[in-house]
């Protein structure tokens, strides 16, 4: 079966090379960010194209179905509209005070314009709550369209081999029969894979240093305080594993003495915390190497892999080229390959079905 695709709001191309592993033709990636190119090209066969997806919706939305095989079994319009005004890292902001509040409405116009055989949509979970949503879900069913049910959007991230607690809500339209989501691969949380298991054979590094022979295994500095903070800290433990004199001013209030997981080390036999756009950052949450003899936050590669980015994923031809601060963005915000895989898979498992179905049918007749 062959299925051709576009992938919006493509980013460094998690969702691409996810889909191209499962057998689908991705055909082109859409984003604004142009530092993304290099990574998207590099590791996928498919064509970045650098644009303005709400430019193009309001002015011709049709430029995208250009590069759609009209040969091809099926046509997919799948991507993540900036997911930054619905996170809860958002904190307690308006959502639809953010300035990407619109780009899945954008994604809509662009979807409505084109009407591919299928859609695939992955968010964040909170986005279900908000009024953009449900007006993206109404156009949808406007035309034509069958979406997976609530039960099937809900995606806990370690239930599908993603060693990492991330919650997405996964839409899945379809003109041609229902289509939802994969059923769970593991149902068990002693079945989910742990950061150990995905990150622990590459070589150990020290805070502030890249590893010779993969300079995206590069370890963030840290300053005196925060490596005594780092050394004084247990996998899974709490800041009240410190000295006094270490203790941060939120900890001192009864307000901040929830904060147990900012500057706190993962457990080696659990999957990690959600990788942030800030995971490489000690003070961002529970980013802290499980090996104590690790004295430092998770490297971009380790960070990477735990997104289930293969692990040769080039995200820049040299580090100076982008700087930690984008390759934490663009490894952050990426949908999980492994998501996206299994996106694919599903997706030609439905089109084999509906050919075996018709085949059926002819015989019937």
């Amino acid at each position: 079966m062959n299925v051709s695709a576009v992938d919006l709001f493509c980013g460094a191309g998690g969702l691409t090379n996810g889909l191209e592993a499962a057998g689908v033709t991705v055909e082109a990636g859409f984003d604004i960010d142009a530092d993304c190119r290099y990574a998207y090209e590099e590791n996928n066969d498919a064509e970045f194209v650098d644009a303005d997806l709400a430019e193009i919706s309001r002015e011709n939305p049709e430029e995208v179905a250009e590069w759609l095989d009209d040969d091809a079994d099926a046509t997919l319009v799948a991507g993540c509209p900036p997911c930054q005004p619905f996170s809860p890292l958002n904190h307690g902001s308006e959502s639809q005070d953010h300035e990407m509040y619109e780009m899945l409405s954008e994604f809509g116009e662009i979807v409505a314009a084109i009407e591919p055989d299928f859609v695939v949509m992955e968010n964040v979970y909170e986005l279900r709550h908000e009024g953009v949503y449900e007006d993206f879900e109404d156009l949808l069913e406007s035309m034509g369209y069958l979406l997976n049910p609530d039960w099937n959007k809900r995606v806990f991230c370690p239930e599908y081999g993603i060693p990492q607690t991330r919650r997405r809500w996964v839409v899945t339209a379809s003109k041609r029969g229902p289509f939802n989501f994969s059923p769970r691969i593991h149902n068990r949380p002693s079945q989910f894979e742990s950061v150990k298991e995905r990150i622990d054979d590459l070589p150990a590094i020290e805070a502030g240093e890249s590893h010779p022979d993969d300079w995206l295994h590069t370890a963030r500095s840290l300053d005196d305080i925060n490596l005594k903070r780092i050394e004084q800290s247990v996998p899974g433990g709490t800041w009240e594993d410190w000295d006094e004199e270490l203790l941060l001013d939120c900890h001192l209030d009864e307000s901040g003495r929830s904060f147990g997981s900012v500057y706190g080390r993962m457990r080696a036999d659990e999957p990690a915390p959600t990788i942030t756009t800030q995971f490489y950052n000690l003070g961002s949450g529970r980013f802290g190497h499980y090996d104590t003899d690790q004295n430092r936050a998770i490297s971009l590669r380790e960070g990477a892999m735990i997104q289930t980015f293969p692990r040769d994923y080039q995200f820049a031809e040299k580090f100076e080229d982008v700087g930690i601060t984008k390759l934490g963005r663009m490894i952050g915000n990426a949908v999980p390959p492994a998501l996206g895989e299994i996106i694919g898979r599903r997706l030609l498992e439905h089109l084999r079905g509906e050919k075996k179905q018709a085949a059926l049918g002819d015989y019937v007749d």
